[in-house]
């Protein structure tokens, strides 16, 4: 699986000029933008406009023994299940020229479905995100990506918009770096509770979302967790709650639940209680207006009233 990222595509993430290796690091023509290579990662955040500093990663950071609480969690059987991942992921795999171009905003770890996709000998993947994990390749910020547009025939951005300051800016730059007739996939939260703390943001129903992307055409979308993981997370931070750390171990009655998706994800009701949506779709040129926006809803309370 070579790496996608080189001197014709990487652009200063400040200034988008062209860069070049000059030793450890990567410089801009001119000599006034300098970007550290660590461990042979590249760190490519411009520090006045993100939340990170490129400090933060002068040196590999040395591994912490997980405090007991996280063990014991790490022991835990998982509440979670993304049941309409695979079917999307697939689509997107069809749709895909040969030998395509990836990009990955937010693949420090490989997301959950998206071996077979990433995986693929066939396919050149950067995996990117904002912490240098076992697949980073490239530390950036998603608000500013830096790579020269039409650079890639996809990006996959999965759980990653809720985690932003500014989610549509964050969408047009992957617009950006797409080529005219690119793919986007896209999962997000939707009736989830708070995780990763302070960097959690927002929360997109499925016409949220359709908003968010409107400069894209819908090739798919689906609920990708679905209402019976929902429920499991509400009844393990209602435990939290109540209990604290060791409200944790009620996912030794509930894990189970999120398994009851695969039947329950391509109900009509499932994209309006859905724990995450996934949307698949093509650039386009020009944004769909407001009516075909809301005009996309699929949920239950599209079809007559059945009660």
């Amino acid at each position: 699986m070579p790496l996608m990222f080189s001197a014709q595509t990487l652009r200063c993430p400040a200034t988008g000029a062209p860069l070049s290796r000059v030793g450890s690091e990567l410089v801009t023509e001119d000599g006034s933008r300098r970007y550290p290579v660590v461990g042979g990662v590249p760190i490519l955040i411009a520090e006045e406009r993100s939340l990170f500093r490129p400090a933060d990663f002068a040196a590999p950071a040395a591994p912490s023994r997980p405090s007991l609480a996280r063990r014991i969690a790490r022991l835990l059987p998982r509440d979670s299940a993304n049941a309409g991942t695979a079917g999307l992921v697939a689509r997107l795999r069809e749709l895909l020229p040969a030998n395509p171009r990836i990009l990955v905003v937010g693949g420090g770890t490989l997301g959950a479905g998206m071996g077979p996709l990433l995986d693929d000998e066939a396919t050149q993947v950067t995996e990117t995100d904002v912490w240098i994990g076992p697949r980073t390749m490239l530390v950036c910020d998603g608000h500013d990506l830096p790579f020269a547009d039409a650079s890639f025939d996809a990006v996959v951005c999965q759980a990653v918009l809720e985690h932003v300051l500014d989610p549509a800016r964050v969408v047009a730059e992957m617009r950006r770096v797409l080529v005219p007739d690119g793919l986007l996939y896209v999962e997000v939260p939707f009736m989830q509770q708070v995780h990763e703390g302070a960097h959690d943001f927002t929360r997109f129903t499925y016409v949220g979302l359709r908003s968010l992307l409107r400069e894209f055409d819908e090739v798919a979308a689906a609920p990708v967790c679905g209402p019976a993981m929902a429920l499991a997370w509400s009844v393990r931070y209602l435990a939290t709650t109540v209990f604290g750390r060791a409200g944790r171990l009620i996912t030794l009655l509930t894990f189970w639940l999120p398994r009851l998706d695969r039947f329950l994800i391509d109900r009509p009701g499932a994209m309006d209680a859905a724990s995450g949506i996934g949307v698949l779709g093509r650039r386009r040129e020009q944004p769909l207006d407001d009516a075909a926006v809301v005009a996309a809803y699929r949920g239950l309370n599209a079809s007559p009233s059945r009660w």
